[in-house]
């Protein structure tokens, strides 16, 4: 068997653990970053993030609805989210994502790792950027958040 390609993607926030964890897992706030492009009309954002909830993010891009599904494993607050992930093009080939918050001189970071199936290892590179724009949009919400 074939190992997954580890996707790791970092960024830092200077808010604290606390403030971007439940951030993340707001619903009402979930379709202002996560799988948003700046060209996209975001459709539906059905988002339980609690272990055994899922969601279903449909953002419309050209015309097309793009559609991201997701089963949550673990939410232990302020630490950590892990999810398995799948989209409409391999909806039999879920991949774990696992999000770390890590305090840092009073604010946080977070390390995304995304165990990509070797099948889509063609993809890494992309999936990289996707995961930087997301953790992107992430940052600028809490921001712009009083």
């Amino acid at each position: 068997m074939t190992a997954p390609v580890e996707i790791r993607v970092e960024k830092t926030f200077r808010h604290p653990p606390e403030r971007v964890f439940d951030a993340f897992v707001d619903p009402a706030r979930v379709g202002l970053w996560l799988f948003h492009t700046p060209e996209g009309v975001m459709e539906r954002t059905d988002y339980d993030p609690v272990p055994g909830g899922g969601f279903h993010i449909v953002e419309r891009r050209d015309g097309t609805p793009a559609h991201h599904w997701g089963r949550f494993i673990a939410v232990d607050r302020p630490h950590r989210v892990v999810f398995d992930f799948w989209v409409e093009a391999a909806p039999t080939e879920k991949t774990r994502v696992t999000v770390d918050f890590l305090p840092r001189d009073g604010g946080c970071e977070i390390v995304l790792t995304h165990d990509l199936a070797p099948a889509w290892a063609a993809w890494a590179e992309r999936t990289t950027a996707g995961w930087t724009m997301i953790l992107d949009n992430l940052h600028r919400m809490t921001e712009a958040a009083p």
